[in-house]
């Protein structure tokens, strides 16, 4: 592959409408660049709850993958209010979601979930009032 490829998504806060681009985009990059088809898969689970919670939560932020040889790198990094408990964020069920999030379908309380199942490695970092970052990796083989 050479060089590593770094895309970087600004993604607004609330903006259902455009939710779920940004993932895809880089889902689509990650095929047309031959990676395995599980990777992409969930890479995509991943991208896709990241880029939720900040859509939903934390008034937008910044989705970034950075495509290397072995792996793919994700996070998502918002300066949002921040998690006040992370343990119980990450929590099956557990959400904070609105109701109007809520009512469109989202905001089930299995994005950290997730996002953790489908990575082989997971960390989250948050300060309250100063937000969230969280970093999912991938190998491309394991």
């Amino acid at each position: 592959m050479g060089a590593p490829v770094c895309l970087e998504y600004r993604i607004e806060g609330n903006d259902y409408m455009e939710a779920g681009s940004a993932s895809n985009n880089i889902k689509n990059t990650l095929k047309m660049l031959g990676i395995n088809s599980d990777v992409c898969r969930r890479a995509a689970v991943v991208l896709y709850e990241a880029e939720m919670n900040l859509v939903i939560h934390a008034g937008g932020g910044t989705l970034k993958a950075l495509i290397s040889e072995d792996r793919v790198d994700l996070y998502a990094i918002d300066e949002g209010p921040g998690i006040p408990d992370i343990e119980k964020a990450m929590t099956a069920g557990f959400t904070t979601a609105s109701d109007h999030a809520r009512e469109m379908g989202f905001g089930a309380g299995m994005g950290l979930p997730n996002i953790k199942r489908n990575s082989d490695e997971f960390d989250i970092k948050s300060e309250q009032g100063k937000g969230t970052t969280v970093q999912s990796t991938i190998f491309f083989t394991k």
